[in-house]
């Protein structure tokens, strides 16, 4: 049975677009057995690092801060699988950096060269063996999102794990009009689900299904056109308001 962490980041927790995407996946995994533990950034109000590297330097694997991440952490390290979902912000959420900054307790501090790079690994009680990425965004393009696939492929990199790659869904949005889902939406939906439970029983997930994922709801032009107008009513509520 698979066990997997999963840290929301999206500041709107279940109603946001992250966790449209996110919970069907998630159901997948559990149709295969996979036991979830999902918290939200925001709910956590975790203490920002302060740098000093208390956890390599004075007391390795220790977190100098007496806050919520005491609890987390054995919960993150005896979890097979490490899901980190997200929207794109700038580029993300801060809540959700602060919890990954303060994950530097879970790495041993003994560092290699691996190629051209520094790296290091996780300590032997963390269980974690892949790391996922499960993200949305506003933009049409999946350029948009190359900078968050960074920092959790960093992450995997430097716990000495695998990264799973990165489940992404561009203008997430469009999945859904005033009725509910679009009928897109709905087949991204079981897509998603289907792909939760292959990812649970394989450890995998094939390139189709993450570019069927992905896919473009509408052409970029479109998309574009479609932006700015939305932009321009908002801009012109906001004069009239005023």
């Amino acid at each position: 049975m698979v066990k997997v962490f999963v840290v929301n980041g999206s500041p709107d927790k279940a109603k946001g677009n992250t966790a449209m995407v996110l919970v069907p996946f998630l159901a997948g995994m559990e149709k295969d057995g996979a036991r979830i533990d999902l918290v939200y950034s925001k709910d956590l109000k975790v203490t920002p690092c302060t740098g000093e590297m208390y956890c390599w330097y004075r007391k390795p694997g220790h977190c100098i801060h007496k806050d919520i991440m005491q609890e987390i952490y054995p919960r993150v390290k005896s979890a097979d699988v490490l899901i980190i979902a997200t929207p794109v912000y700038i580029p993300i959420p801060g809540e959700l950096q602060d919890f990954i900054n303060r994950l530097c307790p879970l790495i041993l501090p003994r560092v290699v060269k691996v190629g051209e790079r520094t790296r290091a690994r996780f300590h032997e009680d963390v269980n974690i063996k892949k790391i996922l990425l499960v993200f949305t965004g506003g933009w049409w393009e999946r350029g948009n999102f190359e900078t968050v696939t960074m920092i959790a492929e960093e992450l995997a990199l430097n716990g000495g794990v695998e990264f799973s790659g990165a489940l992404i869904r561009p203008h997430a949005h469009l999945m859904k009009d005033e009725g509910g889902l679009t009928n897109e939406g709905q087949a991204i939906i079981k897509l998603l689900e289907e792909t939760g439970f292959e990812y649970a029983s394989t450890g995998k997930i094939s390139k189709d299904r993450i570019n069927a994922i992905s896919r473009p709801l509408l052409s970029h032009t479109e998309m574009l056109d479609s932006d700015n107008k939305s932009i321009d009513k908002a801009l012109l509520r906001q004069v009239n308001v005023n």
